[in-house]
């Protein structure tokens, strides 16, 4: 769309220009168009047996799965898209570990074979059949197969070429995502993905050329991780996938910029410090945010950055909804009333978002959520949303004094355990105040030891600024009032 045309916003606008939520609704020439690729991407998809992508939802791991499928694609090689309905039953029956396993390698092969052998062209129901006589020597059947003629591959040129390209490279990559639909974190959902993890180690080594691409939901992995000790021996191939916000405002830019037809250097925005990228925002954004207290004539930038919880699909939901309100009003730019507007719903909804993703592992995690508003005598000493460790386990103890607190997989539910759950999730961040006055934050997935019982590292807690509105909502002018703002670059 040229810049030079009169722009309004629309709903369909709206989402070519933020983009879609879910990657699997996301056009992939769009995708691929606005992409931006961090250092993770690349140790994902380096050529290595097992990669286990952990992250929060809304850190984009299927975005990153749907990109790389498509360039493996382009580079001749032959990608497998394993989704939760084509492995609703396996590892579902009441076996021993073990037998888990061996089912897992058996379903996996028919599996990946079959849709190996259809995206080559070469789909065929006896080969269906004899794939399990084979073991989980996957590779070697393919290419014996095609090698000893007993497939026709008179096929379609593009076919032709994949084949070729396979015969010669021995490769499949497999990527299996979006393994938490239906996760409760019950024992024998932790089993079975535990028996998973397991049975793709063991049959990549099997088979020289097959490698694994997996997508985990942080809370999933964490609780497979500390329930079963085999587990060990996959932490080497596990990356966390974390933002920066300095990472997420270049993300946001390139989308601005190529909606626009205009071409970004991704190094040179991501070495060039914040305050000289805003400009780049306000082809859509009122700058400087016409807020009040801290919120004052502030750049726009940090009041995006302040309210996201380093997770890109937070900055969607804001931009969207904000937009949407522009929309209404027939305005050009998304304005400081504009995003005022949706502060509380775009709370309650990061709110919502949060109990769903997590009650599986607490199941009254609602409780303690909203049991850490405010009350009258916190809002008096202070803006009630900071808490010294010491405070912190006051408070938390303050509420279990009504509620019956209970991990799913049993663990302790002390005020030590809880604080360390809500620093896990995002409820809390890390906070410290520097020496020239900045505030430095950190998020679990920056440093996962910095709670710890052993070693006091000088930070309070802080309740992310994503969930105040809903907790509060009877003051929502004084959160701009108290409220400290990101700095740069943090």
């Amino acid at each position: 769309m040229s810049n030079k045309k009169p722009f309004r916003f629309n709903d369909e606008i709206i989402q070519q220009l933020f983009g879609f939520e879910d990657a699997e609704s996301e056009s992939i020439e769009r995708l691929r168009e606005y992409y931006f690729k961090k250092d993770t991407y690349k140790r994902v998809t380096s050529n290595l047996p097992v990669r286990i992508l952990v992250g929060h939802k809304g850190t984009g791991k299927s975005a990153l799965f749907k990109v790389a499928i498509a360039e493996e694609r382009e580079k001749g090689n032959l990608p497998i898209l394993i989704k939760p309905d084509d492995i609703a039953e396996l590892g579902k029956t009441n076996e021993d570990f073990l037998l888990k396993i061996r089912q897992w390698k058996h379903g996996l092969t028919k599996i990946i074979g079959s849709k190996a052998l259809s995206e080559l062209g070469l789909y065929d129901d006896s080969l269906k059949n004899k794939l399990n006589l084979f073991g989980v020597k996957l590779i070697s059947f393919l290419t014996d197969t095609i090698k000893l003629g007993k497939v026709d591959i008179n096929v379609d040129p593009a076919k032709k070429v994949l084949i070729d390209n396979f015969i010669k490279t021995k490769k499949i990559i497999v990527f299996i995502d979006d393994l938490d639909r239906g996760w409760q974190g019950k024992k024998e959902d932790i089993i079975r993905i535990s028996a998973l993890l397991n049975a793709i180690r063991d049959f990549a080594s099997e088979n020289n050329g097959l490698s694994f691409k997996v997508s985990l939901r942080s809370d999933v992995y964490f609780l497979v991780r500390t329930s079963d000790e085999s587990t060990d021996k996959i932490e080497g191939s596990v990356v966390w996938f974390s933002w920066t916000n300095h990472e997420i405002l270049v993300m946001l830019i390139k989308r601005i910029s190529t909606f626009f037809n205009i071409a970004v250097d991704e190094d040179k925005l991501m070495s060039t410090p914040q305050k000289h990228l805003v400009y780049h925002l306000e082809r859509i954004f009122e700058n400087p945010f016409e807020g009040r207290g801290k919120w004052e004539k502030v750049s726009i930038h940090r009041i995006l950055m302040s309210l996201i919880r380093k997770r890109p699909r937070d900055l969607v939901k804001l931009c969207s909804s904000a937009a949407q309100v522009a929309s209404s009003e027939n305005s050009s730019k998304i304005k400081s009333s504009h995003l005022q507007a949706i502060f509380e719903e775009y709370s309650q909804g990061r709110i919502q978002d949060t109990i769903n993703e997590y009650k599986s592992e607490l199941p009254k995690i609602e409780n303690l959520i909203f049991g850490m508003r405010p009350n009258q005598n916190e809002r008096k000493q202070s803006n009630g949303y900071i808490f010294t460790t010491s405070e912190l386990h006051a408070k938390i103890n303050r509420i279990k004094e009504s509620n019956n607190f209970k991990f799913a997989n049993a663990r302790a539910t002390d005020a030590k355990s809880l604080a360390q759950f809500m620093y896990k999730i995002n409820f809390l961040t890390a906070r410290k105040v520097m020496d020239d006055g900045q505030i430095q934050r950190k998020y679990f997935e920056e440093n996962r030891y910095l709670y710890s019982s052993f070693v006091d590292f000088g930070y309070d807690w802080e309740i992310h600024p994503a969930f105040r509105w809903a907790l509060q909502p009877e003051t929502i002018g004084t959160i701009m009032n108290h409220l400290d703002l990101n700095s740069d670059n943090n």
